[in-house]
């Protein structure tokens, strides 16, 4: 069963976040779309701030609500620039914003047998992976269409080493800051 106006054209559809990871995830999705001769669906999935159990506590004005899906569909095309630029992926293209949580928005989306779901399968500690749930693991146990795992870019892990480096750094140069240098004169 497929969405309101969709075709029957092979589809591949694809996860976005804006991430690094999921950035890579949709350039493999656009080669496999381009492949395939298949049209490149790139689904961002949004939540209201709070989830959905949030809005049923506190109902939010549809004009928030319109709001967080216009704040939704600016990060999907800021995430399609900066993937493929002005000019595009060079397949046709039906670009989406989602309400709901990541992986089942991404399943309801690749919905027919001969989808291609795209997602990225980035690297977790294990405590995260207790605490969190991972989209790549739901959509490969949900999906009735093939789900194609894209591992995180190499550049990815170095940037987060790198990250994690210059926060420590910074902390430890914050420290100095407070201190006068040994040649000015102490204020007191």
């Amino acid at each position: 069963m497929s969405g309101p106006g969709s075709t029957d054209a092979p589809r591949v559809v694809v996860g976005v976040s804006g991430s690094l990871g999921s950035l890579t995830a949709l350039c493999r999705a656009a080669d496999e779309a381009r492949r395939r001769g298949a049209e490149l669906w790139p689904v961002l999935a949004w939540e209201p701030p709070g989830g959905e159990l949030g809005v049923r506590r506190n109902p939010a004005p549809c004009v928030l609500l319109d709001e967080w899906r216009r704040l939704a569909g600016q990060k999907l095309l800021g995430a399609l620039g900066d993937a493929f630029g002005s000019g595009g992926p060079g397949v046709p293209m039906r670009a989406t914003v989602a309400r709901g949580t990541p992986g089942p928005a991404l399943v309801r989306a690749a919905d027919r047998e001969s989808d291609v779901l795209v997602v990225g399968a980035g690297r977790r500690s294990a405590l995260h992976r207790v605490f969190s749930r991972s989209v790549g693991r739901y959509c490969l146990t949900h999906a009735d269409c093939p789900v194609l795992a894209i591992p995180p870019s190499p550049l990815e892990a170095e940037l987060t080493a790198v990250h994690r480096r210059n926060t420590w750094r910074l902390r430890l140069d914050a420290g100095r800051f407070t201190e006068p240098a040994p040649d000015e004169p102490h204020h007191t």
